[in-house]
């Protein structure tokens, strides 16, 4: 007589998981959890601060050239406002030669 197996079928636990969905259906019923913050796809790269580049009119904020280490030519260089909060809330500015992170976020589709 021959032995029956006591493992069960991982279809079988699949199965009774719940009813099977769509990927669009359950990406909408995800996004209508209320509080729930979506993780939007991020990276973070090394940078470098080339060069700080004064205003040409006072009511416009000087600003920092950073360089992203491993861009290519074209997309290498950003250029943002020199005016920055650090984790504490007090206003902080970039200077030439430092190595800064740079994260680079997705933007929400809406």
């Amino acid at each position: 007589m021959a032995k029956r197996s006591k493992t069960k079928h991982a279809d079988a636990d699949f199965e009774k998981s719940g009813p099977r969905m769509s990927k669009s259906a359950r990406i909408a019923e995800l996004n209508s959890v209320p509080g729930r913050i979506p993780d939007l796809p991020a990276l973070t790269v090394p940078a470098t601060v080339v060069k700080i580049v004064p205003s040409d009119r006072a009511s416009h904020p000087e600003k920092a050239e950073i360089a992203v280490d491993w861009a290519v030519r074209p997309y290498r260089d950003l250029r943002i406002e020199n005016s920055l909060t650090n984790e504490h809330g007090d206003e902080v500015r970039l200077k030439k030669g430092v190595h800064v992170d740079v994260t680079i976020t997705a933007k929400e589709d809406s």
